[in-house]
């Protein structure tokens, strides 16, 4: 096996885990060694038949034991919900991990026994680990970072995700998580602070490594109802039904904005009141001293999106292992490590 060459483990198979499992099945510099599965109904089936790939002869398994057996070089931890018994684990035993869970992306914003309890673990197995992603991950650090390179001063960096879930055919996600289609007196706004707690990390890990810390997160949002009857992918969306929701999260540094991730998700256009909205993707605006205003579109069609999207996550995780995998033990962050290049061979 060339040296150059990781060992890694998939840790579940959702929607962001099978696009991973596929990467890494695929990838010239790694070697699936074994997967970690919760439903029983994949447990002894072989990886490739759960992602669309060819037999790999690794079988999947629900037994922590087995994947700490493996001694593999990395863990792909994707799982919904953080077992942090279960991480601590698998760093004890000298198996580093790189995650789209949240919890990682700042060490400073954890919890500070559940941090010690991690970082005490990295350093027993020699291990560390490193949370990714698309949103928050590269649109909330590693772009940002790139953009500020630019420049000498900064009054506000604003992030905008726009996404079009018109498409997207997941009833229970959209009508009763997201509560489109709901009266607008009984939508739940608590729902915006879910942003605050999700990109506050990130953004706040920015802020640190350009020098300007924030002071505080302010969550906030607003909706808008539908201006017509619409029938989308996951049903209809009545007239004057919640039809679009603008969650933000500001980051506040001597009480003026510095930082801000505002996300709008619509089912359609046609609102009330009127949304300047875009296509499916992210803009970011820098306003400094050399300003910038760039977009980003995901040139997809829809109903190929489903298969696509799943890659903004998943990829930016498989293309940091081997960075990770060479860190220094700890918990590591996109400030922490090295450039990450992708191995495209």
């Amino acid at each position: 096996m060339p040296a150059s060459t990781y060992r890694v483990v998939q840790w579940a198979t959702g929607n962001i885990g099978t696009k991973s499992l596929r990467a890494v099945i695929e990838h010239p510099s790694l070697e699936l060694v074994g997967l970690y599965v919760h439903s029983p109904d994949k447990v002894g089936r072989d990886a490739g038949e759960l992602c669309g790939a060819p037999p790999t002869g690794v079988i999947a398994t629900s037994s922590i034991d087995d994947i700490l057996a493996l001694r593999a070089d990395c863990v792909v931890y994707m799982q919904q919900g953080c077992e942090i018994d279960d991480v601590c684990r698998i760093l004890e035993s000298g198996t580093n991990i790189v995650t789209t869970r949240g919890e990682f992306h700042r060490p400073a914003s954890m919890d500070p026994a559940v941090r010690r309890r991690v970082e005490h673990a990295c350093a027993t197995g020699g291990t560390s680990i490193h949370s990714t992603g698309s949103s928050p991950g590269f649109i909330s650090e590693a772009l940002p970072l790139v953009l500020l390179s630019m420049q000498r001063s900064l009054d506000m960096l604003q992030i905008d995700e726009f996404a079009d879930m018109s498409s997207r055919n997941s009833p229970e996600l959209l009508f009763q998580i997201m509560g489109f289609g709901t009266d607008p007196a009984q939508f739940d706004t608590r729902r915006f602070g879910h942003i605050a707690q999700s990109f506050g990390p990130s953004l706040s890990m920015l802020a640190d490594a350009i020098g300007l810390p924030i002071d505080t997160i302010e969550p906030g949002g607003e909706i808008a109802v539908a201006a017509h009857d619409v029938e989308i992918a996951a049903g209809m969306v009545p007239a004057g039904t919640v039809a679009a929701q603008r969650p933000t999260a500001t980051c506040l540094r001597d009480g003026t904005p510095l930082l801000r991730f505002r996300a709008s998700w619509y089912v359609t256009a046609d609102l009330e009141p009127a949304w300047d909205l875009r296509e499916t993707g992210w803009r970011v605006q820098v306003l400094g001293d050399t300003p910038l205003d760039v977009e980003i579109r995901f040139p997809v069609a829809a109903e190929r999106y489903p298969q696509v999207s799943p890659g903004f996550t998943a990829h930016p995780t498989v293309n940091a292992i081997p960075v990770v995998c060479a860190a220094e033990p700890g918990i590591r962050t996109t400030f922490d490590l090295p450039r990450i290049v992708p191995n495209l061979a």
